[in-house]
């Protein structure tokens, strides 16, 4: 199972510090959420940079907020971003649910469902070189088909959509809740004839280190989501031991990936994080 760094988002100047040290300490990818009416770093410019500090780690959008983008300019980033790091892009990408991300792009919310359908489809077109509009847009990606694509979501239509676009399925549930939105993905995808399996990438939150580190992930994580109304939503796993039981438990549920979010900003999590994996490998 492969393990990824999901990056704080608080200050995009230190995320050069964390591409730099995550990728010798191991970790397989580095991942960005998206909003846009929140102060957090822009995914694909910020990964972009990434790409230039890093050789060999996976760069993730997790996941992008397709709907509030343009789709040409989007198939033109997203495919220049994946030349440029030599076919390490992968794209996560979802619909968001939140009403002031859509507002401030001027997208309707209600029909966010309908425009990533039509987005997705556009999207592998453009990367396959047909016209879009009647013009061509390069550059062409790494892959005929594009870059991987992640679909994340909890609604019955974005399960869907997993195997209608993608090529694996983010899923942002807790592990308990996880089963039966994997089993339906899973159905999707043989029902539709796909070959092998969708790639499952599972998430969860941590905070690892001195009070402090944890006491700051713990505000990062109640303000990102303070729009739920729920206290102690997304409480980050602060345990050594809590965490390598995680590592293992996903082993076990069958996940191909999975990312620890790091809220809090400090840097030497990376190597915390790296030896309570190593040691779940021993």
């Amino acid at each position: 199972m492969d393990i990824g760094l999901g990056l704080p988002i608080n200050d995009p100047a230190h995320l050069l510090t964390w591409a730099r040290r995550a990728e010798p300490a191991g970790f397989d990818s580095l991942a960005l959420l998206d909003r846009l009416a929140y102060d957090n770093p822009e995914p694909l410019v910020a990964l972009s940079v990434l790409a230039g500090a890093t050789t060999r780690i996976r760069l993730q959008t997790e996941v992008l907020l397709g709907p509030l983008r343009a789709t040409a300019l989007l198939a033109k980033q997203v495919a220049t971003l994946d030349r440029m790091s030599g076919g390490r892009f992968v794209l996560g990408i979802g619909v968001g649910g939140r009403d002031d991300d859509h507002a401030a792009a001027g997208t309707p919310i209600t029909q966010r469902g309908r425009l990533l359908d039509e987005q997705l489809t556009a999207l592998r077109a453009i990367w396959r070189g047909e016209p879009y509009a009647g013009t061509g847009i390069g550059p062409r990606p790494s892959a005929p088909g594009g870059p991987p694509i992640l679909i994340g979501g909890f609604a019955p239509a974005a399960l869907r959509r997993v195997a209608r676009h993608g090529d694996g399925f983010l899923c942002a549930a807790p592990l308990a809740w996880a089963g039966p939105l994997v089993d339906a993905v899973r159905a999707d995808w043989d029902a539709a004839g796909r070959a092998g399996r969708p790639r499952l990438v599972g998430q969860i939150n941590t905070a690892i280190g001195p009070a402090g580190t944890v006491d700051r992930a713990r505000r990062a994580i109640a303000d990102y989501y303070a729009f739920t109304g729920r206290p102690g939503w997304g409480e980050p796993l602060t345990d050594p031991g809590e965490i390598a039981d995680m590592v293992a438990a996903y082993r076990a549920f069958g996940a191909d990936e999975l990312v620890f979010y790091c809220y809090g900003d400090d840097v030497d999590q990376i190597e915390r994080l790296a030896l309570i994996v190593s040691r779940t490998s021993e």
